[in-house]
């Protein structure tokens, strides 16, 4: 029977997997990864009780700073000894936006699911009343905020109202004289993007893609010449299916291009007046994600299978009239990032930062160089960094906020390859009466 005490056996066991682990991908990238056997953890399950009674002493009224500090030191984070408690805890957090004054606006649940819109702060979490999903636009200026009564545009977090748009009726786009249902509720925003000038809102949800107006809705996916080439065909108007899988979008920080896509189609760029641009295919089976980088001149676009994936890297410049096959070797698509299935990204300068469905954070260049990686565990469902580069925040489906500072030191207990150090991490778990601070 080990005598160590509880703290101290969890402290040793976290820190000696992720070491262990650190040294096996050091040595497997420098010298191949053949012969390597892969670390295993020390058992730690039976460390849960007394895991859970110092966590929920750390949260309770009154504690400071220096004392969760305290707590986070002696029981440093890690995501493999919650195994054991994550199907019955664990949920996916679908949105995450880190605001100008440091504070997190976090949707717990993902789309799909009832959820819940909450601000994160050093005092604590505060639920957000009146709102179900939020976004906002690429130059971090106006907020998208949306409840069954339609989409409000704001000047800031907090700040006047500018635009209220309806909901889409669902019968945008749709060839007339054809008995097609409207919708019976809103459709549920997968993501939210005002424009950078505030007067219009991209909807993505599974219901479709809408372009969101004063003057009403327009459809971008799916496209109009897909239903009429199924009515063609003969097909009842009550077997089309009209929902979207995967979809995905992206909106240039000029506002200029609009990227849509979902499982069955190729990447589609548009231009402001929502002319075609270019039809990208993509490098793996089924498109999944969009991204520009933070200089507005390059496009990653992420397709996946199962839970790997390929993302392409095109130069803006070479969007107009290009239009590509999948799994094509155009020199204008060329492959940056091999493995990744991506469910979210950010970028910063020369660098972009995506999550992928193994829960790691993965950093490469522009042109493909793999900068670092850095490990939270379960599927990465959202990210988001700070106007200087310097913050990262990520989450994911194991009900993990994870606040990252970036370029700074990684601790003993953190697996990855760069230097970069948690500086919170967030529990939000089903089950429990309220989130706590790690």
């Amino acid at each position: 029977m080990d005598k160590q005490h509880p703290q101290q056996q969890w402290q040793q066991a976290v820190i000696a997997y992720a070491q262990a682990v650190n040294d096996y991908v050091a040595q497997g990238c420098a010298q191949g990864w053949d012969n390597l056997e892969e670390p295993q953890a020390a058992a730690t399950e039976h460390l849960l009780e007394a895991w859970l009674e110092a966590l929920q002493a750390a949260n309770r009224p009154g504690v400071d700073d220096q004392q969760r500090q305290a707590f986070r030191e002696a029981w440093p984070p890690a995501h493999q000894p919650l195994l054991p408690l994550l199907d019955e805890h664990g949920q996916g957090i679908g949105n995450l936006l880190l605001l100008d004054d440091g504070s997190l606006l976090a949707r717990i649940g993902m789309p799909y699911d009832k959820g819940q819109v909450v601000r994160i702060d050093r005092h604590g979490v505060t639920p957000v009343i009146g709102i179900e999903h939020f976004g906002r636009c690429p130059a971090r200026r106006y907020f998208a905020l949306a409840n069954a009564e339609g989409v409000r545009v704001t000047d800031g977090w907090g700040g006047p109202q500018v635009l209220r748009l309806a909901w889409p009726t669902g019968l945008e786009g749709l060839p007339p004289g054809y008995p097609f249902e409207p919708f019976d509720l809103p459709p549920t925003p997968t993501t939210l993007i005002p424009f950078p000038d505030g007067q219009r809102v991209l909807l993505v949800s599974a219901e479709g893609i809408f372009l969101l107006t004063t003057q009403g809705a327009t459809r971008l996916l799916p496209r109009q010449a897909r239903v009429l080439d199924e009515l063609a065909e003969g097909i009842d108007p009550d077997d089309i299916n009209l929902g979207l899988s995967m979809e995905h979008d992206a909106v240039s920080a000029d506002g200029r291009l609009i990227v849509v896509g979902e499982q069955g189609s190729r990447h589609l760029v548009l231009d402001d007046q929502l002319r075609p641009v270019a039809e990208i295919g993509p490098g793996s089976e089924y498109p999944h994600f969009v991204l520009f980088n933070r200089a507005g001149d390059q496009l990653l676009l992420n397709a996946c299978h199962f839970y790997s994936g390929a993302t392409l890297g095109v130069k803006v410049a070479d969007l107009p009239g290009l239009d590509t096959d999948y799994y094509s070797h155009d020199p204008r698509t060329p492959l940056v990032q091999d493995g990744a299935r991506v469910y979210a990204g950010v970028a910063r300068a020369g660098e972009y930062i995506v999550g992928d469905a193994y829960g790691y954070l993965r950093a490469f260049g522009e042109d493909g160089t793999e900068h670092w990686q850095h490990y939270l565990g379960s599927t990465i469902s959202a990210l988001d960094i700070s106007a200087d580069g310097r913050t990262l925040v990520a989450a994911s489906h194991a009900g993990f906020v994870s606040v990252i500072a970036l370029d700074s030191e990684r601790p003993a207990w953190q697996i990855g390859t760069g230097a970069h150090g948690e500086v919170r991490r967030w529990l939000f778990w089903k089950g429990w009466d309220k989130a706590m601070a790690w």
